[in-house]
């Protein structure tokens, strides 16, 4: 049985799962999973790499990869691609409710009433959750780097990553940093044998891929068109939602001043109203790109209230599947290429430097603040690297540990 979406065999090379299944392994994560596009990475990594081990990590870090060059939610698109590979088309859309919606719930109900919490992220509970992402990326990087930068030229390329993305602030240097470990790695002759490529998770059909582009660059050109003619409004709100999450880069702490500068000029929300969503946004786990849940239900207009949340939360993710679906195909037939698998072997060992670099920025500098945080991110290190606990554990006991220290 062949998957509808795929070129090969639903159990071909990882055996096939049921949407359900994804549903709620992702919907733990969803429920967990604090700190941002960067520590969920991590959480992925230990949940799908280490526990479930439906793939290795050099197919792993090739989603990573490809998902940093692509605008959009890198981690809501690795979850995506995960999805699509466990368990075809409504794997993906089950990896994309289970990781989206509870936050996105959380933060339409503080729309509706409690957005007057936003203190709630200075809390000590609050803080332990960052302490803890923080442990669950060293984590991650400390078992990557043992695949990915296994000799001492793949060990220097993620050096040089690591500068490239603290010297050049945002997406630009997360960039600058692939394109240079790729090239390099290239340009050396036969420093990867066939055996250890990769291979893309979860490849799709060229025509699959065509119609996402397609479908991508109609939203993008139409959605302004329809906006222009509708008297109501809220096609404006939607065509701003939609141009945000197709064209941003870097994740979603981009999106939200990209989101700001379109809907708060417009009237659709205040600007009260707009950075007591933020606030709200950093106190939930899951996606940033689920603030557009907390746009749509306060905006004014046609488009409001819970309806309207959860239809501009479809719409900010639209793009980022549309790209996600377009870029695998090609992705894949260019990954079986000799001097692509070098390329990405380099590549590969960049995303080690720019998780290094997240490591410290923005991770370190917002979650330690003196040496009991150092302490408690050590112990909670320790758990995961040692004594093997549940990531969903380790937040708990992280959480609990950041409250007693702020009693």
């Amino acid at each position: 049985m062949r998957d509808p979406l795929t070129t090969r065999p639903a159990s071909a090379n990882v055996p096939p799962g049921t949407p359900w299944e994804v549903f709620i392994a992702f919907l733990k994560l969803g429920l967990t999973s604090f700190g941002g596009p960067i520590a969920h990475l991590g959480y992925f990594h230990s949940e799908f790499v280490n526990r479930r081990r439906w793939l290795d990590d050099r197919r792993y870090a090739d989603l990573v990869a490809l998902c940093q060059f692509l605008p959009g939610p890198t981690s809501s698109q690795v979850g995506m691609a995960l999805g699509l590979g466990r368990a075809g088309w409504r794997g993906m859309l089950a990896a994309w409710a289970g990781f989206t919606l509870p936050s996105a719930f959380i933060l339409i109900l503080f729309a509706l009433g409690v957005a007057r919490y936003t203190s709630l992220v200075q809390s000590g509970w609050v803080h332990g959750l960052k302490v803890a992402a923080f442990a669950i990326v060293a984590h991650a990087v400390w078992g990557m780097s043992k695949t990915l930068c296994p000799d001492v030229s793949r060990k220097v390329l993620a050096a040089v990553a690591l500068g490239l993305a603290l010297a050049i602030p945002g997406s630009a240097g997360q960039i600058a940093a692939l394109i240079v470990a790729g090239l390099v790695r290239w340009w050396l002759p036969n420093s990867v044998s066939p055996a250890q490529a990769g291979g893309q998770y979860a490849p799709l059909s060229p025509r699959v891929g065509l119609i996402a582009a397609m479908a991508f660059m109609v939203l993008l050109l139409g959605l302004p068109l329809w906006s222009a003619v509708d008297a109501s409004g809220a096609m404006s709100l939607v065509e701003a939602v939609y141009r945000a999450g197709a064209l941003v880069f870097g994740g979603g702490h981009v999106v939200l001043p990209l989101l700001q500068a379109s809907i708060v000029p417009n009237g659709f929300v205040s600007n009260d109203q707009f950075l007591a969503g933020y606030g709200a946004a950093q106190a939930v786990p899951g996606p940033l790109f689920t603030f557009a849940a907390y746009i749509g239900t306060v905006a004014s207009g046609p488009l409001t209230g819970w309806l309207g949340g959860l239809v501009l939360l479809i719409v900010i993710f639209i793009p980022a599947a549309l790209v996600l679906l377009a870029a695998l195909p090609f992705w894949q037939k260019l990954n079986h290429r000799a001097g692509i698998r070098r390329a990405l072997a380099g590549v590969n060992a960049g995303v080690v430097g720019i998780l290094l670099a997240a490591l410290y920025d923005p991770l370190w500098l917002t979650a330690m603040g003196d040496w009991r945080d150092v302490a408690l991110a050590v112990a909670a290190f320790a758990l995961l690297l040692h004594g093997r606990t549940p990531p969903v554990l380790v937040v708990l006991l992280a959480g609990i540990g950041g409250w007693i220290l702020a009693v």
